[in-house]
């Protein structure tokens, strides 16, 4: 499993979510950069999952669905 996340957009809180990231799949590779994703960063959470972009609103809604991509085996 990757994760990406962006360390420069405002709507990614890093410091909290990369954490609860290690706890859904503590194996994972976690690239921690800017990923050109500034539009939605700027005001939403995101990670990108195995090469596809998760975003949600808040950062609650987008750990539920990392989860249910990791379950899914995305």
């Amino acid at each position: 499993m990757i994760f990406k996340v962006c360390d420069k957009c405002k709507g990614t809180n890093i410091k909290t979510l990369v954490p609860k990231l290690k706890e859904i799949d503590s194996q994972a590779q976690i690239d921690i950069r800017c990923h050109n994703l500034c539009g939605i960063g700027r005001t939403k959470p995101f990670v990108i999952v195995n090469h596809i972009p998760v975003i949600a609103d808040t950062e609650e809604e987008l750990l539920a669905k990392v989860r249910e991509k990791v379950k899914n085996g995305s």
